[in-house]
């Protein structure tokens, strides 16, 4: 039986709600205490000139090496957002061996750049990391091209992992997901609804999700104490997942 703990966050660019604080190297230790193999990163920078200028402790290397360190030697980086002293995006981090991966621009406008990072594991497993539009139309647009990817890039039967940053807090894009992928979202499969990871400090909306497609969870946690919500804007999410045996 192959097992996963599985983690999802949008890392803010390493900073605290509000930027006050720069939380990079608390957020790489709290993600070594998880002891999740699979990590899902939004907001995450590969380069910026002013802050490595100004900021204490900035990395010498981009956020996601800094991040992945000796714990996950292999990781994937999908650039989204691009602007003339660097760039940001989602980052993928694996115990595993990644075997390919790709970055498919979700963007619907120009001044919001969005996509998605596919990176597939040599045992077959795919690994999608995802971050969507706060405009619902936009998002609406961004679900279509989504579900049109899993459906016709994807074998139908390989075990899947969709996690990110979705900001659909109406849930609609959510019910187009199960409807048209036949994915399961891992918190509502262990608490029957979708669990609230924004804002971090006082979390009421359902942004940060973890869909599974052959696989079967054993645990869901939204990690909500004071050492994670100081970190980010959003709340981690973290699960324990099995393979099924028809998968």
């Amino acid at each position: 039986m192959q097992s996963f703990k599985v983690l999802t966050l949008n890392i803010h660019k390493g900073f605290s709600a509000g930027n006050r604080r720069f939380t990079l190297e608390s957020i790489r230790a709290n993600l070594r205490e998880t002891g999740s193999n699979l990590v899902f990163l939004q907001e995450v920078i590969g380069e910026n000139e002013k802050h490595r200028e100004v900021i204490e402790g900035w990395p010498e290397t981009n956020q996601f090496e800094y991040l992945a360190d000796t714990v996950w030697e292999h990781y994937a980086y999908g650039k989204n957002a691009i602007y003339q002293h660097g760039h940001h995006g989602n980052a993928i981090l694996s115990e595993l061996p990644i075997e390919s991966f790709d970055n498919i621009d979700l963007s619907t406008m120009s001044i919001s750049q969005r996509g998605l990072l596919h990176g597939r594991l040599e045992n077959g497993i795919h690994l999608l990391c995802v971050h969507l539009g706060l405009l619902e139309s936009e998002r609406k647009q961004q679900f279509r091209k989504l579900i049109q990817y899993i459906c016709n890039e994807l074998p139908h039967d390989a075990p899947l992992i969709l996690a990110g940053d979705f900001n659909d807090w109406r849930r609609s894009g959510h019910k187009l997901l199960v409807r048209h992928c036949g994915l399961r979202e891992a918190g509502q499969l262990i608490n029957k609804k979708l669990s609230l990871t924004y804002p971090a400090l006082l979390p009421l909306l359902p942004m940060d999700r973890i869909y599974l497609r052959g696989f079967a969870v054993q645990h869901h946690e939204v990690l909500t104490d004071s050492n994670w919500r100081q970190l980010s804007d959003h709340c981690a999410m973290v699960c324990e997942i099995t393979v099924e045996n028809n998968a």
